[in-house]
């Protein structure tokens, strides 16, 4: 500014305008360079930024692949669980259908060869005992009938030996003995109350060995004992074989040997069911008119439970809709269903096929809800005779020799005392 002092004023205007400009033009240098500075930053922030999102979008990618492979991997297991399981219960339940192209100058022993061949043996017996079906699957199963009476393969006809026990058979020794050098003649079935784990396992050289079936709780008195009976023979139905179907308790024991009972029971024309119209309090006084009119008083019937049953007679009883419902419903303590049901059962659908007695010996001489048990001090041969020796009885209709194949309720301590009079019993 001293300058416009010694210079004309018109030049000192215009070296004012030129520091201006100049001035303006650093400031605006240095604004221009701060928004670089700025944007540089900011373009650096922005690819840090956008780096961060990349290594974040990597991550999200794998963590999503790592889930969606797990989550197919878990789909797949359940999958193959869920397949493998109604597999296995397809094929052990034999739930299925299969067509053979047979040409009809095959003989029978050549249809025989070609279905085992390509069905194995488990169309006509279950392999194993051990299934994963439901009452409701294996009632209906159980009921097939073949429409062909005609069997094109080797049918040797067995008696089903069905025990409905608490655990396991503390007789057992005894009918080893009994079945010892008969088998194919014969299928065992076992129904324990307690469950699997609490159940003392027979040798694998037992003839009990893997002969338990599904089970469950039973109660005394209640329904629960005709599910099991049920329960049974529909298991023993699925082995078409089976053709005589007896229900034995832990505390029972053959009078004979098998090839004697076994005969009577092949042989016999009739079922063997007690159904007595019994006109106590403890027989129709039980009667519930709510089970009017399926079943009326007429109807009625009390029996033993422990049955022997034809095929025939069996299919028809897994195959009641009409009065199991009914009885269950309205039989109850002091109507004791196991007493009932199947007697009144017989009585509706097969009177003429049942004998109306059981083969089955018990005492029921002393006052009591439950017959007479024997213990050690109990059993001798003189005994055992006079039981064996029974015949005021028809077989046939004609008068047997004897009328009693088993007889209960003997207590475990008389296995001792039973072996040694064993030779008696079975004839050797």
């Amino acid at each position: 500014m001293l300058s416009c002092l010694i210079i004309p004023e018109h030049a000192c205007l215009i070296n004012m305008v030129i520091q201006v400009n100049l001035a303006l033009n650093s400031e605006k240098r240095t604004m221009e360079q701060h928004k670089v500075n700025v944007l540089v930053r900011r373009g650096s922030w922005i690819r840090k930024m956008v780096k961060e999102s990349r290594s974040q979008i990597a991550a999200f990618q794998v963590t999503s692949t790592i889930i969606l492979t797990v989550t197919i991997a878990f789909f797949v297991i359940v999958l193959g669980i869920f397949v493998n399981g109604r597999l296995r219960k397809f094929l052990i339940s034999e739930d299925y259908t299969t067509t053979m192209q047979l040409k009809p100058t095959t003989s029978s022993s050549s249809i025989e060869q070609s279905m085992n061949d390509e069905f194995g043996d488990h169309w006509v017996a279950p392999r194993g005992l051990w299934h994963s079906m439901s009452d409701k699957e294996l009632m209906w199963r159980a009921s097939m009938v073949p429409q062909v009476k005609d069997n094109p393969y080797n049918r040797t006809r067995k008696v089903a030996f069905m025990f409905m026990t608490r655990k396991m058979l503390p007789l057992a020794p005894l009918w080893e003995l009994f079945f010892k050098g008969h088998q194919g003649f014969y299928s065992i079935y076992l129904h324990t109350s307690s469950s699997f784990h609490t159940v003392d396992h027979p040798l694998e050289s037992s003839v009990f060995y893997n002969r338990r079936i599904p089970s469950k709780a039973v109660e005394w008195g209640k329904a629960s004992m005709v599910d099991a009976e049920r329960r049974l023979l529909a298991n023993a139905l699925l082995d078409f074989s089976n053709e005589r179907f007896i229900l034995l308790s832990e505390s029972c024991i053959p009078l004979f040997n098998f090839t004697t009972i076994y005969n009577y029971l092949i042989n016999s024309k009739h079922s063997f069911v007690g159904s007595i119209d019994d006109p106590r309090n403890v027989g129709r006084g039980r009667y519930n008119k709510r089970m009017a009119p399926a079943i009326l008083l007429s109807d009625w019937r009390k029996g033993n439970q422990w049955f022997e049953l034809h095929r025939d007679l069996s299919i028809a009883v897994v195959s009641d809709v009409t009065y199991y419902p009914i009885l269950r419903d309205h039989c109850r303590p002091p109507c004791y269903m196991d007493e009932h049901y199947l007697a009144t059962l017989v009585t509706k659908i097969g009177m003429d096929l049942n004998s109306n007695r059981s083969i089955t010996w018990v005492d029921w001489s002393k006052p009591g809800s439950h017959p007479t048990t024997f213990v050690r001090k109990d059993v001798s041969e003189g005994f055992l005779s006079r039981v064996r020796s029974q015949s005021d009885c028809l077989h046939n209709n004609v008068s047997a020799s004897f009328c009693f194949l088993f007889a209960r309720k003997f207590h475990p301590n008389t296995l001792e005392p039973l072996l040694r009079i064993a030779p008696l019993l079975f004839g050797f």
